[in-house]
């Protein structure tokens, strides 16, 4: 009987380490849950006149994160869109040549050069990065201090500046955080583009200038290829009439098209079958097993997505979606 119940006991402890050794005779890595999380602060809407121009400016701090069983970050990465758009008193809107995120801005952003900062802003993003990996999100919370900069921890890691906007972006992400495929072996990446449209105010008509910021978020393997993905975009609209007043409300609240979900209106106002975010997912769900590059090529010359994403639910523009995760090559 002792021998029966010996090899029973040996079968079931044979079948538990099965379950969690691949083919390979190596662990399975857990697979983690993986979100994205978008903040805007509209920082400045001011009117023209001879001698200044007028300005729309606005901060948009993205962060992805995965999230282990135990609610625990395992990786995070964060970046942030500082855009500013300008008019002048006639109501003519300024082309801008480029926009560039603090962290595409790399060691031009001077932080070293002319703020007195040991560290670039990217440096200390990275340093914060890595200082939040391994805390559940209350204990990321916990490390905003007063001034909005970091606890004496943080600042002993490398980051000095204000952390406030990245804890913001990372509870959102926290919380938007699903299940995937994302493992700890997975590297997070984040890609930023901003685009501009811009119109003349006349006698009767606003002008303004209007900026989408679309961020691409993605877990990828050691080849480059993605194994999850999402997407948000925010859109603000700077108007300002034929004298250069400005007409933006400062006190709204900025909603990315994701956070709106259903409010969109895309389906009660534009007769779609899908709202933004679904089509926003139809799009990222392509994505998975496909390089930077291969994603590119999801968009077609006229903005949108080949037949191929058509079919797959996704009849929205999709350039600034490729465009976006063209930088997490």
């Amino acid at each position: 009987m002792k021998k029966i119940l010996c090899a029973l006991l040996c079968a079931v402890m044979l079948l538990g380490t099965l379950v969690f050794v691949g083919c390979t005779g190596e662990p399975e890595e857990a697979t983690l849950k993986f979100g994205m999380g978008v903040y805007t602060d509209v920082t400045a809407a001011t009117s023209a006149d001879e001698d200044v121009k007028g300005e729309g400016s606005a901060a948009i701090t993205a962060a992805a994160v995965t999230v282990d069983a135990d609610g625990k970050i395992v990786a995070c990465v964060v970046d942030t869109a500082a855009n500013t758009v300008t008019y002048t008193a006639e109501g003519k809107a300024i082309a801008n040549d480029s926009f560039k995120t603090k962290g595409e801005m790399g060691k031009d952003y001077n932080m070293v050069a002319y703020g007195g900062a040991k560290k670039e802003w990217f440096e200390q993003a990275d340093a914060f990065e890595a200082f939040v990996a391994g805390k559940t999100l209350s204990e990321v919370k916990a490390l905003v201090a007063e001034n909005k900069k970091g606890t004496d921890e943080v600042l002993s890691a490398g980051c000095t500046i204000m952390i406030h906007e990245f804890v913001y972006a990372i509870e959102k992400a926290y919380n938007n955080a699903v299940e995937s495929d994302a493992t700890a072996k997975h590297t997070l990446k984040l890609g930023t583009v901003t685009q501009q449209t811009n119109k003349d105010a006349t006698e009767d008509v606003a002008g303004q200038s209007q900026l989408e910021t679309t961020f691409f978020a993605a877990a990828v393997d050691a080849d480059g290829k993605v194994v999850a993905a999402t997407s948000d975009c925010v859109q603000i609209v700077f108007g300002f009439d034929a004298a250069g007043a400005t007409t933006y409300d400062l006190t709204k609240k900025v909603l990315s098209k994701r956070e709106k979900g259903e409010n969109y209106g895309m389906k009660a106002y534009g007769g779609s079958e899908k709202e933004w975010f679904e089509q926003a997912d139809a799009f990222c769900a392509a994505c998975i097993g496909k390089t930077a590059s291969r994603i590119s090529a999801l968009a077609a010359e006229d903005g949108y997505g080949t037949a191929d994403i058509k079919s797959a639910g996704c009849t929205i523009l999709v350039d600034g979606f490729a465009k976006a995760a063209a930088k997490i090559g």
